[in-house]
This record gives structure tokens, sequence and C-alpha cells, in this order.
């Protein structure tokens, strides 16, 4: 055996580290990963299951032939077919599902199982090519975006290196531990050499807690509460910087006045917090010149999530901590990029007047809910790429029926035989990170990344670029895009938005952080006045992806706590988190046995004192319920939530429960104001000891 050699990649699966690696490779296979240190931000540093790639790759279990669907949808029955016979049926049921009902009655179907943006999205250039129906992208960052931008007019913030130069850092909303571990890389270093105290906001007590100089354990859909009360403190104590509000805000009277009220009493009784943890809270950001504000996608998965980001990042503005290195308020740098995927996304051919359906109501859309489907035709074919919605999407009972429709064709492209393969029919298999080439972006730092290939995959497992350019040829899609390899994408891109495609190739990342005037809003906010926007035009603000509005008709004129969340009531006391775990990543990694060791079976959170009166012990089976369906997982009693709120982590295989339904089953799929987006953090729902049937079930599957 060769002695390994360390290869640049980057990890493509969680947007906002997007990891710089360092991969192993010997014998045309890969071993052990590594954090690249040359990197800023990665600084060496990455969470455990890359780490561990190796057994995700070399998995037992990995697809490696095209297969037919030889039986009933969801079951096992599959024969091998060869690559040419695959594509040529795919093709023919799309080619027949546009002679039927017209071209959008194909959906290709895709989201974030790798983040590369040839793999990924060359997806659209197919879509837009043939006028497929298209996406309206709304599983993750709509609320969270919309919010940032409703404040500061530009998806970009201080540069997120500067977490070390702190003297507070403030995790907001973001279990990092578990899902952004370079976030505590900077913060143990600002910790170390500055003493600097971490503050985490949270609906639970998680491993970034247990990091915390001060942890605030609040109600989910809260957020926005705690952050009037802060900001109110502020006005009152004399630590809100009214000179450079006076300069860079829009309204701060009118701020100031609204927040007369929100004093931490009246948070109090909202949030479950004490009124001295947030009075403490409020003294520190307000004595703090350096405070980072980290504020993450999870506390903006409610139904008012969009007013919490964008409270959240007002104190920012409020305590002017904007001005200094190591302050500011930080979500995601999106907008420093500016790349042209013309080629890639077939951009220029799209046509606007398709429809674009909402991913998150996949399953109201596959079970022919007029609205939903926007009155066109029903979605007869698919393509899925890099998601597994049977497991993913939101109220899973309409999506489980949905798939299940035998006069829908399912093609689904994937790496490991999941829940959404089962269902197809046609199965191709999938290339991993390291056995294509590909080009990535961080939201949560500013480093575009090359991602070259590696090794050879294994057995006949091909590329999505390959799957998509095949597809195109027989439906007769047209294209340039079409006609260019991974490489010459990224030459393209690169060359036409003037980043410098051979550096690229030489360093293996390009840094695009810009100045710190630009990054702290030194000569003003992105909006037409220049200011910080205290009180948002909430229909002017732009869409993330330009998509349908959600209800927004009442939400609040500056920031407040806006009470729209999924409230629990008599019949459905509890409020539900579905929080990801710290070694799965959404369904990615739940199949690999390190990750299935250390999380175990799936289990729901519930505070001793809730469990108590209905005689709900460790270890017991509940119920889970609501007028969307309903879960059967077994109880871990838990002080560090509080009462009335449940939490159950991570995106298990359906199998997994007892009765075979995931945690989604519970989910709604309404959309968020004002820009849609699902609130996988906010369902209330009915918890009880699972009655004899279930344990009946429990009994025979054992």
């Amino acid at each position: 055996m060769n002695a390994p050699l360390r290869q640049r990649s980057a990890c493509p699966h969680d947007c906002p580290s997007t990891c710089a690696l360092e991969v192993e490779v010997a014998d045309g296979k890969i071993g052990r990963i590594r954090g690249a240190s040359g990197n800023a931000y990665t600084a060496g540093v990455i969470c455990a299951k890359v780490a561990r790639y190796a057994e995700r790759a070399h998995h037992p279990d990995r697809l490696m032939t095209p297969l037919m669907r030889t039986g009933p949808k969801g079951g096992t029955d599959f024969r091998p077919i060869g690559w040419e016979e695959a594509l040529d049926r795919i093709a023919e049921a799309f080619l027949a599902a546009e002679a039927k009902a017209g071209a959008e009655a194909v959906w290709p179907y895709h989201y974030a199982g790798t983040m590369g943006l040839v793999q990924r999205d060359g997806i659209h250039r197919l879509r837009h090519a043939k006028g497929y129906s298209r996406q309206y992208d709304t599983i993750c960052t709509n609320g969270a975006w919309t919010g940032y931008i409703a404040g500061t007019g530009r998806l970009a913030g201080p540069d997120p290196r500067e977490m070390r130069e702190a003297d507070c850092l403030v995790i907001w909303g973001t279990n990092a531990v578990a899902t952004q571990v370079n976030v505590m890389t900077h913060a143990a270093h600002a910790r170390k050499t500055r003493g600097a105290k971490i503050v985490v906001v949270d609906v639970y007590a998680n491993d970034t807690t247990k990091q915390a100089d001060l942890a605030l354990i609040l109600r989910p859909g809260t957020d926005a509460a705690l952050a009037c009360a802060v900001m109110h403190v502020a006005f009152r104590d004399g630590y809100a910087d009214r000179a450079y509000m006076a300069r860079y805000a829009d309204d701060p009277a009118g701020l100031e006045a609204h927040l007369a009220t929100r004093t931490p009493e009246w948070a109090a009784a909202i949030t479950g917090l004490s009124v001295e943890e947030i009075e403490a809270f409020a003294k520190i950001v307000g004595t703090t010149a350096r405070t980072f504000f980290r504020l993450g996608y999870g506390f903006t998965r409610q139904r008012n999530g969009v007013v919490a980001m964008h409270a959240a990042a007002s104190i920012a503005t409020v305590l002017g901590v904007w001005q200094r290195e190591g302050g500011g308020a930080f979500h995601n740098n999106g907008a420093i990029y500016t790349l042209d995927k013309t080629m890639i996304e077939g951009t220029d051919v799209v046509d606007r007047a398709t429809r674009r359906l909402d991913q998150s109501q996949i399953g109201r859309i596959l079970t022919g809910d007029a609205e939903a489907l926007q009155g066109g035709p029903e979605v007869a074919a698919m393509l899925v790429q890099n998601t597994n919605p049977m497991v993913v999407a939101p109220e899973q009972e309409s999506v489980r029926r949905g798939f299940a429709r035998e006069d829908l064709f399912l093609a689904v492209h994937e790496q490991v035989m999941t829940e959404t393969a089962r269902m197809a029919d046609i199965v191709l298999p999938a290339t991993m990170f390291t056995e294509h080439d590909d080009i990535y972006k961080g939201g949560g730092h500013q480093y575009i990344l090359l991602g070259p290939k590696l090794v050879d995959a294994p057995g006949e497992c091909r590329e999505n670029d390959y799957v998509q350019k095949e597809i195109a040829r027989r439906v007769g899609a047209e294209h340039p895009g079409f006609h260019m390899t991974p490489r010459e994408h990224i030459k393209w891109m690169l060359d036409a938005s003037g980043y410098d495609s051979a550096a690229l190739e030489r360093d293996g990342w390009i840094d695009c952080q810009p100045s710190f005037e630009e990054a702290h809003y030194v000569n003003g906010f992105a909006h037409a006045d220049g200011r910080f926007h205290f009180r948002p035009n909430w229909t002017a603000t732009p869409a993330p992806n330009n998509g349908p509005m959600g209800p927004y008709t009442e939400m609040p004129v500056f920031p407040d706590h806006w009470d729209v969340i999924d409230r629990a009531s008599e019949d459905r006391p509890f409020r539900l988190v579905t929080a990801p775990a710290r070694s799965f990543l959404n369904t990615t990694f739940n199949e690999t046995p390190g990750s299935q060791k250390r999380e175990g079976a799936p289990a729901v959170l519930v505070h001793p004192e809730d469990a108590a009166p209905m005689g709900i012990a460790d270890g017991v089976l509940v119920r889970l319920s609501n007028g969307r369906g309903a879960v059967l997982v077994t109880a871990k009693l838990f002080d560090g939530v509080g009462r009335g709120t449940l939490v159950c982590e991570g995106l298990y295989p359906n199998e997994a429960f007892v009765d075979g339904k995931g945690i989604n089953t519970l989910t709604g799929a309404d959309a968020m104001a004002p820009y849609g987006g699902a609130a996988f953090h906010d369902n209330s729902v009915r918890l009880e000891r699972a009655g004899a049937d279930a344990l009946a079930m429990v009994a025979e599957t054992a």
C-alpha cells in the first residue's frame, strides 16, 4: 500500500462552514480528512462526521449501478439496468408528460445534499432550457436572509474571522458545536486570548450552551421579545449609541418610543427567562464595545422568524458595535461573491412566466392541491437530486401519498438507497464530492473554494453534471452549458465574474472578504438612504428568491414580539422543535455507522416535570400528534428543556421510528411571512404515553 498523499478539497455539505479540507488519498481511495490549517476560517478544525467521511464513501450499501423498480413503491424490489436504458426511460417519461400536459408537468427537484455550484445548480439549466416547472427554495434560508436584509439592505456583514477579536460573542439561534464548529474555534480563541465572554441564546441546553458564560434558554418563537427588552435596557441605561444611530439608522426616536413598554418584565413573561437573566444579558452587550452577534438559522424557523432575525440584528445598531473590529451582527456573506452563473444555470433562457413550485409544499403539490400547483397541471414526472424529501420535507403524510402515486414517474439520483429512492421508478448511482470536480462558496465565511476530483468513483456512479447533460440530450434541451465540462464551467464563471481562476487552481481558495469599511457599513448601510432600517418596508425588502409572498399584512412596524407562532393550546399544550443532531446533517450521515452509534435511536427530550403527571418515564414510548399526523418515539427526560418545550434532535431514517413515520410528519408547510419558508421548529403538539396498539407494534417488531 502506498503512503497517503494529502490533497486539497472542500466540504460540500454545510453552507455556513464549507470547510477547506485536506484529504488523504492512497491507492485510489480516500482516508482520513482534516481541516486545512492554511485557511484562516477553517483553521485546521472540522467536524467529526466529515473527518470520518471515508466510511460514507466506502459504505457497503452504497449504490453502484442503475436500478429499475420491479415491485411496489417504497419497497426493495429493484433490478439492475444499464445507464443507457435508465436514461432512455427517464427521457421517455419526461417527453410523455410534456406531450400530455405541457413542460410544466415535469419538475426537477433538488436541494443541498451538495453545495457545489456546478453539480448542484446545473439542474436549473435543464429546467430552464426545457421550460420545466421552476423551484422556489424555501426549506432553509428565507426567514433568516429576509430578516437580516430588512435591516442592513444586504446579505453581508463583518468578517466572521473577527470573532477572534471580540470581547463578547453572542451565539444566537445556532448549536454551533454541532453545526458550525468553526464558530467555536474562533470563540475559544477570543476567550483564551482576550478573556471574551460567550453568550448563547437557544431553546434548550445543548453542547453550545455548555460553553457559555451566560446561557439563555427561552421559549421557542420568543427571540424578538428578548431582543426588544435588551434594546429597551440600552435606551434606559445609556448603553445606546445615539450619535451612531443619528448618522446610520432610520428612526431611532421612533424605536425608543416603541420600546418604552418592552421592559425586561414584559419579555420575561413571554420568553420564560427571568428578569435578572435579561438584565444581565443587556448589561454584558451594552458595556462591551466589541460585541459580535453571530446570528444563526435556527431561531428563524418559526412563523415569526423574519421578525426575530431583524430584531436581533437591530441590537447591534442600537449599541453602535458595527463601528469596531470584532463588533457587529453577522449572519451570512452571500452578497459578497457576485458570481455569474449563466452557463451553469442557463439563466439566459429562463422564462419567468413558468410557475415556480414551493419545495416545502411538495406534499401538497404531489397530492393535487390547486393552490400549491398555482393552477397549472399536476406534476407527472420528476428528477430528484441532492435531497431526500421523504424525510426532509414538511407534512410527511402528504409527501408519502404524493410519491406513492402510480401515475407519477420518479427518477432519483442518489448515493445510498434513501426513502425517496425507494419510491423511484429509476434509481441512478451518484458520485461523492471527492469523485467529481466542483466549486463552493461559504455563507458563513468569505472564501470561494475548489473541490477537485481526487479519486475515481466506484462501480457505475456518475456525477450530477453527467445526468443533467444526458437527459438534456435525449429530451432536446439546447444550451451552450451542456457542452462544457465541470472544470470549464468553473473557469467560465470565475473569468466572467472577475476572479482569477488560475489562482484558485494554485491556492485552493480565493479570499473574497470586502474591506472593513464595506463589511461594517462605515459608509452607510445598503438601503437607498444609507441607513439601517428599524422600520423596514417588508413588502419592499428583496425576497431571497424573488418568490411569492406569504402572510405579511400584520407584520410589526418596529422590532417586536409578533405572536403568530403555532401556539400551545389545551389540545396541543407542547411546542416541538426539530433541532439538528451533531452527527447528522439533515439526512446525510444518518446511514453511516459512526454517526448512528453516536446518535443512537430517535428520542424526544421532555422536562421531567412535564412528564411526571402523565406517568412518562425515561425510555417510555410516547405519541406526539397534531392535525398533520402522529409520531411514535421514545421519551428522554431532560431538564435542559423548558417546561412546555419538546426537542427531537436529528432527521433519522423513517424506519428508525416504530411506525416508520419521521418527525417532519408534525411540521407544517404553510408559508412564513413575508416571502415563504417552512417553520420547522414551530409546531404545537400533544404528548401522551403510547397506547397498547403501539406497544404491540414494538413487541411484534422486536
